[in-house]
């Protein structure tokens, strides 16, 4: 079985290469990908008799489905409050349909607004192909940590080889997986808190062939706790990742996906986008005064690069060859917290000069008693 690839973006990434030259679709045969397990999956029937109740209309008596009667649920209604004076009205009817069972790929107005958003967004060549050449699907996960795992349950067997890209050409990796047919794995939760436009082209935005599975997510932008994220991909490996669902968590909450898509609705596309605008705004304001304090207190004692994108500042720390220690023993003591490089190693034992700072919580007057501490720390180190 040819091995598949995972690829996790770096938020800054070089200049592309000359573009891919078209070519005519060919079908892909994708269960040469597919691991044993996931092969064996078959439909659940209790889910498929649950999903054709919903698609039928009123007139229909069924007395098949297992799902309980709403009527005796204690939440009735709900308002939520939206920045700028708005609000998401979930009124009794709605209401009844969030609490209830729903389907395994997600509820059918957020994944129509899903699909339409990911065309518009990545323009990706394989939403106009037939499944057989890896039409573009789209699935809801419960966050995109749901879709990566079960991404990864359908493709790799124990003993196959798997590629992590680090700072590279996205276009090459592209191309090498044309070359010699393997999958890429498009993991991606910050790509809407880019400072710069225009954004990074992303894998799917260059996908010919159907060999890109792509996850987002809502955590970072809309919230953390609702736990939306969703997957874009060809769509004989989406229907393997429901399958999956099926028998798992069996759907995302319904009652996040409808307050989620209600807000959809209500913004549209233009709204979502500028709502992403303000929440950039918000970060890059964060990054630039955690940039002001690393330049005051680390100037001599570590190097680092402004971020690019995300809620992350990457540091090296100089005369120290493994932050391991410093961070998780004596850091404490100073009344200071960051993350050791080692923590996002392969192989987390290697040594790492790296530490990564987070300026998405902590005010700016937080952000330079911080580094302070941190200076402090490492000139006791040195």
């Amino acid at each position: 079985m040819p091995s598949s690839a995972g690829s996790r973006r770096c938020p800054l990434r070089p200049p592309l290469p000359p573009p891919l030259a078209p070519r005519r679709p060919a079908d892909m045969n994708y269960s040469r990908f597919i691991t044993t397990v996931s092969a064996a999956r078959k439909a659940s029937p209790i889910r498929l008799l649950t999903e054709l109740m919903q698609k039928s209309p009123p007139s229909l008596i069924s007395l098949a489905g297992g799902a309980p009667n709403p009527n005796v649920f204690p939440f009735k209604r709900a308002t939520v409050a939206i920045g700028h004076g708005t609000a998401v009205e979930i009124g009794e009817d709605l209401m009844k349909r969030a609490l209830q069972y729903s389907a395994s790929a997600g509820i059918p107005e957020l994944l129509s607004w899903l699909k339409d958003f990911q065309r518009n967004l990545h323009n990706p060549p394989t939403a106009n192909y037939s499944p057989e050449q890896g039409q573009m699907e789209v699935c809801v996960t419960t966050g995109s940590q749901e879709g990566l795992c079960k991404v990864f349950e359908m493709l790799i067997n124990p003993g196959d080889n798997i590629l992590l890209d680090a700072p590279t050409y996205s276009g090459t990796l592209a191309a090498l997986a044309r070359k010699y047919d393997f999958l890429i794995i498009e993991d991606d939760p910050y790509y809407f808190l880019q400072f710069e436009k225009p954004w990074a082209p992303t894998f799917l935005s260059m996908d010919v062939d159907g060999r890109v599975i792509r996850t987002d997510s809502f955590s970072k932008i809309l919230s953390s706790g609702l736990r939306i994220g969703f997957l874009t991909g060809p769509k004989p490996l989406i229907d393997r990742v429901i399958l999956h669902i099926q028998v798992s968590t069996m759907h995302t909450s319904t009652f996040t996906q409808i307050m989620i898509s209600q807000l959809l609705q209500q913004w549209g596309e233009k709204g979502f986008l500028e709502h992403i605008d303000r929440v950039v705004e918000f970060y890059r304001t964060q990054r630039d005064a955690m940039l002001i304090a690393a330049d005051k207190w680390l100037k001599d004692l570590a190097e680092w690069y402004p971020p690019a994108a995300g809620m992350f500042l990457w540091i090296k720390i100089k005369g120290v060859s493994d932050t391991q220690q410093l961070i998780m023993e004596k850091a404490l003591q100073k009344e200071v917290l960051l993350v050791p490089g080692g923590a996002f190693n392969i192989d987390s034992s290697e040594p790492s000069s790296y530490v990564r700072a987070s300026f998405s919580l902590s005010s700016p007057g937080q952000m330079d008693l911080a580094f302070k501490r941190l200076a402090d720390l490492i000139k006791e180190a040195l």
